[in-house]
C-alpha cells in the first residue's frame, strides 16, 4: 500500500505542504520502500470543491493514509468515505514524515483541522 503526503515540492527533501485540497504537489510513496510518484496537484487554482476534488485524486491511487499539515471537513470526509486515514498537524520534510510514519509516531485524525475555503488565497 502506498501513503499520500502533500508537499511544496516535487521531490523527498521537499517541505510538507499545510494545505491538502490546495497543496502544490502529492507525494505517492510506497510504504515498504521510498519509490515515489509525485504529481503536481491540478487542483491548485480552483475557484471552489478543490477539497472533493483533491480527496477523490487520492482515493483514486488507492492510499492507507494521507500525511498533511491541515485538511478541511469537505476533503476530511471525502477521504474517510473511501477509508482512507488521515493525520495532520505535520511540518518538516517528506523524507522526515515518512520516517516517522513507518515508526507509527502519528495518531489518525479524527475530524478537520481547518474550517472549509482554507487555503484561499485572500
Amino acid at each position: 500500500m502506498k501513503i499520500c503526503i502533500t508537499s511544496q515540492g516535487n521531490n523527498l527533501d521537499s517541505e510538507i505542504d499545510p494545505r491538502f485540497g490546495r497543496c502544490k504537489y502529492f507525494i505517492f510513496v510506497d510504504k515498504d520502500g521510498l519509490e515515489f510518484e509525485a504529481i503536481q496537484n491540478p487542483n491548485v487554482e480552483a475557484r471552489g470543491g478543490a477539497g472533493i476534488q483533491s480527496g477523490q485524486l487520492v482515493a483514486g491511487r488507492e492510499v492507507e493514509a494521507v500525511l498533511t499539515g491541515n485538511v478541511g471537513p469537505n476533503a476530511f470526509e471525502t477521504l474517510k468515505a473511501a477509508n482512507i486515514d488521515v493525520i495532520t498537524g505535520l511540518s518538516g520534510t517528506v523524507k522526515e514524515a515518512i520516517a516517522r510514519y513507518k515508526k507509527g509516531e502519528f495518531e489518525v485524525t479524527q475530524g478537520p483541522s481547518v474550517s472549509s475555503k482554507f487555503g484561499l488565497p485572500s
